[in-house]
């Protein structure tokens, strides 16, 4: 299969980092396309940046189309654009947030979010809400990291997860945490050691049902809500 993996914001970095979480963990059969928008902003820090990366987001998942893509996967934790991709092509478009917290509420009954900024938990307490995710999510919790320290190094980036992660084991009761970040994708194996809980990367999670609703074949319904856009 040619799974298509779509960073919404422009920072190759970042893109680079989603794609080799894929090479590391696909299947020997699955082909990656991993790209970005150049014209979008360099991180999706809030709605405005979600709103004006949209575009570019769409242009990629019709490259990608062309390019044969199978199934799609946006690399960014507000899933920006889900409900407009599936309008356009017939694999499932999966976003990393929605993934993960399905993913995680299998294998535990609860879990917290570590994202990056405050800012941004309103937006996930939101998706958990709209995935019917509440009965399992009992907090979404920001170590108060830009997104681009991830990439730079700067922040002590990794600590100030590490310690969001364990506040979340003493004062949430959670059973996994899920890393609330595209950026964070490279930390899930490390931190699960360090903290002695589950810990979940959405990039990975989206990767793996990308493959399984491939291998069930099952595609994006056209009746109704995902019909392709109306010509205008």
């Amino acid at each position: 299969m040619k799974l298509a993996i779509i960073n919404p914001n422009s920072t190759q970095s970042m893109t680079k980092k989603c794609e080799e979480v894929a090479l590391k963990f696909k299947n020997e059969d699955t082909e990656i396309w991993a790209s970005n928008p150049t014209n979008s902003p360099k991180s999706i820090e809030g709605h405005y940046d979600e709103v004006k990366s949209l575009m570019g987001l769409l242009d990629e998942i019709k490259k990608a189309k062309e390019w044969g893509a199978n199934a799609f996967v946006v690399a960014c934790f507000d899933d920006p654009g889900l409900e407009a991709a599936r309008e356009l092509v017939d694999g499932p478009v999966i976003g990393i947030c929605e993934a993960a917290m399905h993913m995680t509420s299998i294998v535990s009954s609860s879990f917290s979010v570590v994202t990056t900024l405050n800012r941004s938990v309103p937006i996930i307490e939101e998706l958990s809400h709209k995935y019917g995710m509440d009965k399992f999510c009992r907090k979404v919790r920001a170590a108060d990291i830009p997104v681009l320290a991830l990439e730079d190094g700067t922040c002590n980036a990794k600590k100030k997860i590490e310690d969001e992660i364990l506040k979340a084991v003493k004062e949430d009761n959670c059973e996994a945490i899920i890393l609330g970040c595209a950026g964070m994708a490279d930390l899930t194996i490390e931190l699960s050691k360090s903290c002695n809980i589950p810990v979940v990367d959405g990039v990975l999670c989206a990767i793996k049902m990308a493959e399984s609703l491939v291998g069930a074949k099952l595609m994006t319904s056209k009746i109704n809500a995902y019909a392709y856009p109306i010509e205008k």
